[in-house]
């Protein structure tokens, strides 16, 4: 693997695009510790210090930025809105036909799908920029912390929208360094800065572990949690990988004087079709009600019950309720994303069946029966990888920063095999040996 690192540094088009990438790397991590205008820098970092190992409701959110959110930093949002948006251009193209209709024109449709989520990251920037300026000023974002409610000394109209701008730009300037990297760089952008902030967590989570640990001077705690991590992404490389291979036979056609057709592939179902989104949706609803509760007044029955049982990872309702929301929408997703009848009409179109189906209805049903078989034990999968990090809080006694969470395990394998794919590609082009072997 290293021989193949080194070739691929020695092909001059392959280093500069290799070169690119990390130089952007670097832009992105140094603007995670550029603190926006209108911030006391020093209350924040007290407040950072004191809610070590307890992140609360932005825990999520503060990973995929890098850290950069409760450091209120000019990447504070990170790539969130961006992904955000991209999730629900997906799901409206289901319901709106003039996005449908657009997504089946090709390039030219895709092009405009995607400056319609340019748009709607702009604007949900905008809105959540709002959402952490507000809980800044409030002191909820650090709600154990002495000096929460001086993080925002002058909270003027002025100095608020500042900030909020400040935010926006640097989310707009973290899209486009995504898509540079995608356009000249190795890999896709956005995954390769969502591994960037996840991974950019990781020493000190991890050296957090070591520091509070009482067994052999906390290396005992450390060692255990480093092989449990290596169990979880031997685990999640070998599910991810993990296809149903339907095979498919196109007749031969004579068209004018030439012989098309008659060769067989396949369709690939993966066990985990709907990769990483269910988790993310389901770790976003169940922060709805905890949010609700925080912000309300009043000691009510509704928002104790909520404080009690949806607050804290650990207690057996939230545990249930996380783990049946992912399955759910492991089916919703993958449902929306894959759609047998429209994969049945486009082999039929072109002279393709599957040995032993009648091409047409005959074979949307069956690709509909196995995809939703091969679903079951990737949705169970997906529950179980993102209740890792409840089980260490329950019986390991780490921190909510338990680096090999679910959710970063899953995007960190996900993102290096797509780009390590895509480089070993390159390699073999030009007739060197890849990574894979």
């Amino acid at each position: 693997m290293l021989t193949a690192f080194a070739r691929a540094f020695k092909t001059p088009d392959l280093r500069k695009k290799l070169l690119f990438t990390l130089g952007i790397i670097v832009v992105y991590r140094v603007g995670t510790h550029i603190p926006i205008p209108g911030v006391d820098y020093t209350s924040v970092q007290q407040c950072v210090d004191e809610a070590a190992g307890n992140q609360g409701l932005f825990g999520l959110v503060n990973m995929f930025s890098g850290g950069a959110l409760l450091q209120i930093t000019v990447f504070a949002l990170g790539i969130m809105p961006y992904i955000t948006a991209s999730i629900i251009l997906q799901l409206l193209t289901v319901v709106i036909p003039r996005l449908e209709a657009l997504k089946k024109e090709g390039q030219s449709g895709t092009a405009k799908i995607t400056q319609y989520t340019r748009y709607l990251t702009v604007a949900l920037a905008i809105l959540q920029g709002t959402g952490l300026v507000a809980t800044a000023r409030s002191g909820a974002l650090f709600s154990g912390c002495t000096v929460a409610g001086q993080i925002v000394p002058d909270r003027s109209i002025f100095v608020t929208i500042t900030m909020v701008i400040t935010m926006t730009a640097g989310t707009a300037v973290v899209m486009w360094l995504g898509e540079l990297i995608t356009d000249r760089g190795v890999g896709n952008g956005m995954s390769i800065l969502m591994f960037i902030s996840i991974a950019a967590t990781f020493p000190s989570a991890l050296w957090a572990i070591k520091t509070q640990g009482t067994l052999a001077d906390g290396w005992i705690e450390f060692s255990t949690v480093m092989l449990v991590g290596f169990v979880m992404v031997g685990l999640v490389v070998f599910v991810e990988q993990a296809q149903r291979r339907i095979p498919v036979q196109y007749a031969k056609r004579m068209i004018g004087r030439r012989s098309y057709g008659g060769t067989s592939t396949y369709i690939p179902l993966k066990v985990n079709q709907a990769g990483v989104i269910p988790v993310i949706f389901a770790s976003s609803l169940l922060y709805i009600p905890a949010l609700i509760a925080q912000f309300s007044d009043g000691t009510s029955s509704w928002k104790t019950w909520i404080e009690a049982n949806l607050v804290t990872g650990e207690h057996p309702i939230y545990i249930t309720m996380y783990f049946l929301l992912i399955v759910f929408f492991a089916f919703f997703y993958v449902a929306i994303s894959f759609n047998p009848e429209e994969v049945a009409d486009n082999m039929k179109k072109y002279g393709g069946f599957i040995p032993g189906i009648r091409a047409g209805r005959p074979t949307a049903e069956y690709l509909s029966y196995v995809l939703n078989r091969i679903t079951w034990p990737g949705s169970l999968y997906l529950g179980l990888i993102a209740l890792v990090p409840t089980i260490a809080l329950a019986g390991f006694g780490a921190n909510q920063n338990f680096p090999f969470g679910g959710t970063s395990i899953l995007i960190i394998v996900g993102v290096g095999l797509e780009t390590v794919k895509q480089i070993e590609s390159q390699l073999q082009q030009r007739n060197y040996e890849g990574f894979l072997r």
